[in-house]
């Protein structure tokens, strides 16, 4: 920050705004959580180097990531290719092209790990094409979780400390490296990922997800899997409909991640009273209002259970619950939990 103002936007809009739940639970609530190692990574790249003056930035995202990407890029002036799926909304991927980013769609999935493994092996042939290009490899770079230590000292800066620490869980970045840095000052913080069900990162088998913005069908490097002491799984209807009591109870328009972070966070708050907790909410609700903040959508597809009160509790993270569900993973490795549940542990053919 120069005196009073920002540098430029991302500067701006780069640390969550934290905001009081209850007597023991905050909401970090991000305007876009991707900037956060959009703008590092980039700017590191820069800064060292690897983005020379006309390097070209290429990435693989059919998410928030892709636009913190644009933002950054439009901003730096640099050219950038993202290769997407037909999952992308179109109001998304307006905002990508109007802010310069060529924005390139893999028709067909990869028969092993779905769209995302087709994106990738079409960013290996554009990398092979474009030496010279640069890539964020947002699922394996360490620059992702190491963004996010700024993070961390915001919330020791507003709070003066977490006890534990809640979020949604994709490509590892923001759970374990704000994790860890707030483990790094000796704090005992107790971390909570959060799931849904179809998702490999925690155990499960691929299969057909309709929850966005959280789980993965490959494994991201980034994830480090000792880093969590519980992981929840919830649906999309459980995520959508805390989303909506998100906001109807706090006035905070938020993205379906954000609802089911939410969801294990108010629980385990009102489970440890004594406890600071903060929750993780990663991106504003406008790209849902034709969605999850529409009763009609919600009724047509199907998305009108009520919350439960509690996650049930699993013995084995390799089945799917198809409800809320709730496993102490202890800061074990994949293949230690896995072993003690006594199931095998999926292939991570095609990890990026």
């Amino acid at each position: 920050m120069a005196g009073n103002a920002y540098r430029d936007t991302t500067e701006a809009l780069l640390l969550p705004r934290i905001i009081r739940f209850g007597q023991n639970l905050y909401g970090a609530s991000f305007t876009l959580m991707k900037l956060v190692p959009a703008r590092h990574i980039l700017l590191k790249a820069e800064r060292t180097g690897a983005l020379g003056p006309r390097t070209e930035v290429v990435e693989t995202t059919s998410g928030t990531f892709g636009l913190a990407l644009a933002m950054q890029s439009a901003l730096m002036g640099r050219r950038l290719t993202l290769v997407s799926d037909p999952v992308i909304d179109a109001a998304l991927r307006r905002r990508l092209t109007d802010l310069g980013a060529r924005v390139e769609i893999c028709a067909e999935p990869a028969e092993i790990g779905g769209y995302q493994e087709a994106r990738l092996k079409r960013l290996a042939e554009i990398r092979a094409e474009r030496p010279d290009s640069f890539c964020p490899e947002q699922y394996d770079n360490p620059d992702n979780p190491a963004s996010y230590t700024v993070v961390a000292e915001h919330f020791e800066r507003a709070l003066g400390g977490v006890d534990c620490l809640v979020g949604p869980v994709g490509s590892g970045g923001s759970m374990c490296g704000t994790v860890g840095a707030l483990r790094s000052g000796g704090r005992p913080v107790t971390a909570i990922g959060v799931d849904t069900d179809h998702s490999v990162l925690f155990g499960q088998p691929d299969g057909t997800r309709t929850l966005r913005g959280l789980g993965n069908s490959l494994m991201p490097g980034n994830l480090d899997h000792r880093a969590f002491d519980e992981v929840h799984w919830c649906t999309a209807a459980e995520a959508y409909a805390a989303t909506r009591r998100l906001h109807a109870r706090h006035a905070l328009f938020q993205g379906p991640t954000s609802g089911a972070a939410y969801l294990a966070a108010r629980w385990w708050a009102a489970a440890h009273p004594d406890a600071r907790v903060v929750v993780m909410l990663p991106d504003e609700g406008y790209r849902y209002q034709e969605t999850v903040y529409d009763d009609g959508w919600l009724a047509s597809h199907g998305f009108t259970q009520p919350l439960p009160d509690a996650p049930v509790d699993v013995s084995d993270p390799t089945r799917p619950a198809g409800r809320w569900s709730r496993y102490a993973w202890g800061r074990r490795s994949l293949a230690e939990v896995i072993r003690a549940a006594g199931a095998s542990e999926p292939s991570r053919e095609g990890a990026p």
